[in-house]
């Protein structure tokens, strides 16, 4: 069966046919051309498909597209907005917080988050916020440096500082 929902993706509000049965990552990356949420496990476990669910993280492959009418949905495409790397992107990328970057995109939303509520995180919390993402390559070390390095950023921003 086929319905028409209303989103609001990235900031930009998007009308969608799709089949009940369609999960939101399948609507994010065939509907809309989001492949920056990436499909991993399909069963939550993995965090490859994190997103932000009205302000709140979730796992995009166990929740169904129909669910989410009148939301809003931000995808690492809507993350920076512009150009410029948002500051936890660049945190990864100059702390070699990437390796196949199969994660990176679940990462950085749920580093994203972690930072919005709490823009001094210790090492534990990081470690908690970010225990729904699976990584395999890295090891976990330069992501944690990577979301330290970005609440620096984050923080260099709002007081106008620069931090090196």
């Amino acid at each position: 069966m086929k319905i028409q929902i209303k989103v609001q993706v990235n900031g930009v509000k998007q009308k969608v046919e799709l089949d009940t049965r369609m999960l939101l990552v399948e609507m994010l990356r065939e509907k809309l051309g989001l492949t920056g949420t990436h499909i991993g496990c399909l069963t939550g476990n993995c965090g490859a498909c994190t997103v932000l669910l009205d302000g709140t993280t979730v796992k995009s492959c166990t929740i169904l597209a129909a669910q989410v009418d009148g939301s809003r949905i931000m995808t690492i495409e809507g993350l920076n907005g512009g150009e410029k790397l948002h500051p936890v992107q660049q945190a990864f990328n100059e702390t070699y917080a990437i390796q196949c970057g199969y994660c990176t995109p679940g990462m950085i939303l749920s580093a994203h988050y972690l930072l919005s509520k709490n823009p001094e995180p210790t090492e534990a919390e990081i470690r908690e916020a970010i225990s729904g993402n699976l990584c395999r390559c890295t090891g976990y070390l330069n992501i944690i440096k990577a979301i330290h390095k970005a609440a620096q950023l984050m923080a260099a921003q709002k007081t106008g500082s620069v931090t090196g």
